[in-house]
């Protein structure tokens, strides 16, 4: 579990300040998104979700609003819901009436956003067993002994598939399989490959909410690495590199810098970047492959008119394989 903190040196012995030097430290220096996620990324991107410009959240939530029913008759009633990275659990408020599932278990790195929208969501179905996990979903989960989780539906939505490697999405299904245990399901959002201009608008919203959120992590990383970056000298730059189908979003440096992290000095020429987040881009033709590979059946998808976004189910084989 990664929880923000303050670091006043060089944490060599901590795995997450390990991570994070071994990414900055890289020609092309890189942050994991995960840690977007501390308490005001997390607020910053439920702002991005009702952005005009930002259609993936509107778009599915349409869907499983629509498709709710058919959803649980796909699924069944009565199962454990564990959703991964569950934000601000708004998206499964549509789908519980449905599946009347018998315990909700949201799973997130931020443990206080994660405590008060489980006590939200608590409100709103007070009858329904919720066990909130503070976790980084990206390893191992340990979930609460009091939850039988065998066959188990995984809810993995807001095309967070796409921010993996395609090599690294197959593993991440792997372990979401062995999650859901023999029988289970996976219902998981994927953003479709469409227009350059609509995919570049999302990421550039003319409120700079976005902007905001990427400089944001370089706040967090000051807490985590004891770190002393300044985000008003990085520049925020998402682009659709149409050959690999993905947004890039990278923070950029205004000027030649030296940040210091604990001892470790880091330089940055002027416009060298920070590559934060990638963000595929499927057709369901693609995805159906990448899910085979990972040992589950595409079972089936629903859409919008506008083939913008897709909720799909995975099956998991009765014998786990």
């Amino acid at each position: 579990m990664n929880q923000p903190r303050t670091a006043t040196g060089d944490l060599h012995g901590d795995p997450v300040h390990r991570e994070l030097m071994a990414g900055l430290q890289s020609r092309q220096k890189t942050i994991n998104p995960k840690y977007f996620y501390d308490e005001a990324g997390s607020c910053l991107f439920a702002q991005i979700t009702a952005l005009p410009e930002y259609y993936p959240t509107r778009t599915e939530t349409a869907i499983l609003k629509s498709h709710a029913q058919d959803i649980a008759r796909q699924v069944g009633k009565q199962r454990v819901v564990i959703e991964p990275g569950a934000g601000n659990c708004e998206k499964v408020r549509h789908l519980i009436p449905a599946l009347q599932p018998r315990c909700y278990v949201p799973v997130d790195i931020s443990t206080d956003f994660l405590a008060d929208a489980a006590a939200a969501l608590n409100e709103i179905f007070p009858e329904l067993q919720i066990e909130p996990v503070a976790a980084d979903f990206s390893r191992v989960i340990s979930l609460p002994e009091a939850v039988d989780c065998r066959s188990a539906v995984i809810f993995y939505p807001g095309s967070t598939i796409g921010n993996f490697e395609p090599a690294d999405a197959v593993k991440f299904l792997q372990r979401m399989r062995g999650l859901a245990g023999a029988g289970g399901s996976i219902l998981v959002g994927v953003d479709l490959h469409k227009d350059n201009a609509i995919l570049t608008a999302a990421y550039n919203d003319r409120a700079g909410i976005t902007a905001a959120f990427n400089r944001n992590v370089l706040l967090h990383l000051n807490r985590l690495l004891g770190a002393d970056f300044r985000p008003e000298l990085f520049r925020h730059h998402a682009f659709y590199n149409e050959e690999r189908r993905r947004i890039e979003m990278h923070l950029v440096s205004e000027i030649e810098q030296i940040v210091n992290c604990g001892s470790t000095r880091l330089h940055f020429a002027a416009g060298e970047s920070i590559h934060t987040e990638n963000s595929y881009k499927y057709t369901l033709q693609d995805f159906s492959a990448l899910v085979a590979t990972a040992g589950l059946k595409l079972e089936q998808s629903w859409s919008d008119p506008n083939k913008l976004f897709s909720v799909n189910l995975l099956s998991v084989a009765r014998d786990g394989g």
